[in-house]
């Protein structure tokens, strides 16, 4: 599925379409028990968009926010459709992986971080690959050894807010996971999985069943959301259909 960019305090933003599809069966559940206490219609199935963003400024510098499900033997092959389709949709928007001059993981988890090293090797070999440390810390030695080891030095840990680009910050987002971060642009917010579905818009506490801590999620859920509908911004997310959501 191809949706347009966006341009966001001089960059362009690129929204990819790695891939759409429910969750597997080692880990699909009822929508009430994934986000309880959400108002939940039929059906009953989550069809998931997996969206990465490829962000472009003036200069032509790039940073790619997630990477995406990765290759038929990615982690993510236990529950996600495999293999992901992230090569193509840069090739679409005209950028090769050597072009990549930074990578934002907005967390470990195989469906954002699966195809960032390849046959054992960075995916994109000029990249810096910016991780929280707490999200690096809390890895488990599986993630650590697919995705983390073989960046090597390529890795750039971050404590907190750090800027990627000139007017492209992180900023540590916690819940999800220990060291689950965002991208901030302009009046846009780049989600990762602070926000999975739009339930979660109608209603910002509901919890989703697969948070590392649900209510810590939540509450920085809550007061993302309100910055950005203070400032009148848009998010960008990672599993809605539509890439790009107005805050109001």
């Amino acid at each position: 599925m191809v949706h347009r960019p966006i341009t966001v305090a001089g960059v362009e933003v690129f929204p990819l379409c790695d891939a759409v599809g429910p969750m597997g069966d080692s880990i699909r559940r009822p929508m009430r028990e994934m986000f309880p206490g959400g108002r939940h219609g039929e059906p009953d199935e989550w069809i998931l968009h997996f969206h990465c963003y490829l962000l472009r400024d003036a200069a032509g510098r790039t940073v790619l926010v997630d990477t995406g499900i990765g290759p038929s033997d990615s982690p993510a092959s236990s529950w996600a459709p495999v293999p992901g389709a992230l090569g193509a949709e840069l090739a679409r928007v005209g950028t090769a992986p050597e072009e990549v001059e930074a990578v934002v993981i907005t967390h470990l988890h195989s469906d954002h971080a699966g195809g960032a090293v390849l046959a054992g090797a960075p995916a994109f070999p000029n990249a810096r690959y910016v991780l929280q440390r707490a999200e690096i810390d809390a890895a488990a030695e599986t993630v650590l050894d697919h995705v983390v080891r073989p960046l090597g030095e390529r890795v750039q840990a971050v404590d907190g807010g750090a800027e990627v680009l000139p007017g492209v910050r992180v900023l540590l987002a916690p819940g999800h996971t220990p060291g689950h971060q965002v991208v901030q642009l302009g009046d846009l917010l780049l989600t990762g999985d602070l926000v999975l579905h739009p339930v979660q818009l109608e209603n910002p506490r509901v919890t989703y069943l697969y948070d590392d801590d649900p209510e810590l999620a939540a509450a920085t859920r809550v007061e993302l959301l309100d910055r950005v509908r203070a400032e009148r911004g848009m998010i960008g997310t990672a599993h809605f259909a539509e890439p790009f959501t107005r805050i109001v």
